[in-house]
């Protein structure tokens, strides 16, 4: 059955904007990952400042070869990960302020009824 990641991103007001755009720049880069099956960006409504990352894979090894390959890399500077970067350039401060990162085995779950 399916593993759920949620990285919960404390992000201060000032900071949103900016981890929303790096998100939007990086949109799709998971996508291709094997064993890869949902992404969501969750921006806090009332009483919190935290983000939530939610992503579904299809085993525990699957996120953890996405974890040791591509965002790895992103993170290295690989790439456009939530901390930016590029190659040589120098990389921009994070938006969020503290991650921490929750796992879940998908023991239910439901889809809407086709019409």
């Amino acid at each position: 059955m399916s593993v759920v990641k949620i990285n919960v991103l404390t992000v201060p007001a000032e900071q949103r904007e900016t981890l929303e755009k790096r998100f939007a720049s990086r949109a799709h880069a998971v996508e291709g990952s094997d064993g890869f099956e949902w992404f969501e960006l969750l921006r806090p409504v009332e009483g919190t400042d935290q983000y939530l990352v939610y992503t579904r894979w299809r085993d525990e090894e699957s996120f953890q070869a996405w974890m040791e390959g591509p965002m790895k890399a992103a993170h290295q500077g690989g790439g456009q990960g939530e901390r930016g970067g590029e190659g040589g350039a120098e990389r921009p401060k994070p938006a969020a302020s503290a991650s921490t990162l929750w796992s879940f085995e998908v023991v239910q779950q439901a889809a809407p009824k086709q019409a």
